[in-house]
């Protein structure tokens, strides 16, 4: 850090955040702020631990705070007060930036978690979507829908919504581009869990959904798919015992 403070100050850019001498330390602060962002520190609280390298970095020069009475050493502690107020600068746009990285890979790492692809029969895989089907996740189902297509040979995708909110024309269009792609790896794909309010807002919308085959619930869908398959399914009567 003292040889980088060094390079920085031999520069003559004091107050440049953009100083070269800084990369190595952005490089080392990044590494610091990953392992104190993890432990839930803030930006300020590690700015305000390498505030602390001051008085060693004063101490290495040979300068000391008090009772300095030359000028050169003034000179010195000036620059050097300076130069750490940069480097706070530094820290704070260097911790913000793994911050807002963390912020992230956390996000995508929900979305997938969120995003499960069950297999409810031989050959018939289904995604229950829960929440608001933003872009970031319908690529995120997509993606995770397709590889499961292939790796479990599926020949029915179903997409049940049921416990999505609500329908607008930006949610319409992520499915329908969800099931154009879920045909062009072979499979039928079936959207379930269509309530009568969304039914009702898709038809106030315009939306045309003429080409996708719906179902009301997952358990229709189910049947629906196992019936296309060649397998009988029957409802059992009231009262009638297991057999």
């Amino acid at each position: 850090m003292v040889d980088a403070l060094s390079e920085v100050a031999a520069s003559g850019r004091l107050e440049d955040v953009a100083a070269p001498g800084f990369d190595p330390v952005r490089e080392q602060l990044g590494r610091m702020a990953a392992s104190r962002g993890r432990r839930g520190l803030s930006p300020a609280r590690i700015a305000g631990e390498a505030a602390a390298l001051r008085a060693a970095a004063a101490e290495v020069l040979g300068v000391e705070d008090q009772g300095s009475t030359g000028r050169e050493a003034q000179a010195v502690l000036l620059a050097l007060t300076v130069l750490m107020g940069t480097l706070r600068v530094v820290i704070m746009e260097t911790t913000a930036g793994a911050g807002e990285e963390l912020i992230a890979r956390q996000r995508q790492q929900l979305l997938e978690v969120a995003t499960p692809v069950i297999s409810l029969w031989e050959g018939i895989v289904a995604v229950p979507l829960i929440g608001t089907l933003d872009s970031a996740r319908s690529q995120v189902v997509m993606e995770a829908l397709l590889h499961a297509i292939v790796e479990r040979r599926a020949r029915y995708a179903i997409l049940d919504i049921t416990g999505v909110p609500t329908v607008d024309s930006l949610v319409a269009q992520h499915l329908m581009k969800t099931v154009a792609a879920a045909r062009l790896m072979g499979a039928d794909c079936i959207v379930s869990g269509i309530r009568p309010a969304i039914a009702q807002t898709i038809v106030h919308l315009g939306i045309d959904l003429g080409s996708v085959l719906t179902r009301s619930s997952l358990a229709d869908a189910l049947a629906h798919a196992l019936t296309r398959d060649g397998i009988e399914v029957s409802r059992r009567a009231a009262g009638a015992g297991p057999r």
